[in-house]
């Protein structure tokens, strides 16, 4: 009867794991007859496990992916070195606070990879955040409107690593150049952006209207950054090439 009140005691506190994990031990002979130590050394690992997940849980949920994407499953076929992307599962990019471009034709994996990377990073302990480039700027305009631009700024600092998809898909404006500077300034250095675009880095310039800011943000996303070239054919048409194939045979 203790046992149960015991199991009941754990749950309250939210010791979920343990709890658990001690109903498992109850229900097995095998481990009654190891020694405390032991059995509250599993207990103690349950409850870590438990909290670990759930803290996973959080950030992924918390990162808005735009897919389920993992770095494990990421095709080779396209262009990507495979000694750098060990290197970047490794996530030491996001501790040193290094950018990661990414850039290729349509359909060619850009917004997996991105989503990979993020999702790799949440895995590893950091947080991270998916926009799309668009919905990013929409987003800052209404900040202003209701008087929480700076607020929102201070919480996109406060993210380890920012995916930014679809970027310069269409020239900016002058307000969202200023606007992506503040970003992009706000993470120079400290916490890295995974950007992805259908233009290569060096042609960005050519989406931001003012030289001067082009060169602000540029300096502090190009020089040093990652650059991830994706190459070959869409998937999105293999796939439909594979299936019409399929259903003429």
């Amino acid at each position: 009867m203790m046992t149960y009140q015991t199991i009941e005691k754990l749950a309250e506190m939210k010791l979920s794991g343990m709890a658990e994990a001690m109903r498992t031990q109850m229900e097995s002979p095998e481990l009654r007859n190891m020694s405390f130590e032991d059995r509250f050394g599993m207990l103690v690992d349950a409850e870590y496990s438990t909290r670990q997940s759930t803290e996973l849980n959080k950030r992924i949920k918390q990162a808005q992916l735009k897919q389920s994407a993992c770095i494990e499953d990421i095709d080779f076929q396209h262009g990507l070195d495979r000694t750098t992307m060990l290197l970047l599962s490794q996530c030491g990019w996001v501790t040193e606070g290094i950018p990661i471009l990414i850039d290729g034709k349509t359909g060619v994996g850009k917004s997996f990879l991105s989503t990979a990377l993020a999702q790799k990073a949440c895995r590893c302990g950091f947080t991270s955040l998916y926009y799309r480039a668009p919905r990013l700027f929409q987003e800052l305009t209404v900040k202003k409107l209701t008087n929480k631009y700076t607020n929102f700024l201070s919480k996109l600092e406060k993210i380890d690593v920012l995916v930014l998809d679809d970027f310069a898909l269409v020239p900016m404006t002058d307000e969202q150049s200023r606007d992506l500077l503040e970003v992009v300034d706000d993470r120079a250095g400290k916490r890295p952006m995974v950007i992805a675009s259908q233009i290569p880095p060096d042609k960005w310039y050519g989406a931001i209207p003012s030289a001067t800011i082009a060169d602000a943000i540029l300096d502090r996303l190009i020089h040093g950054a990652y650059k991830l070239h994706l190459t070959g054919e869409s998937k999105r048409k293999s796939r439909k090439r594979k299936s019409t194939d399929e259903t003429a045979a």
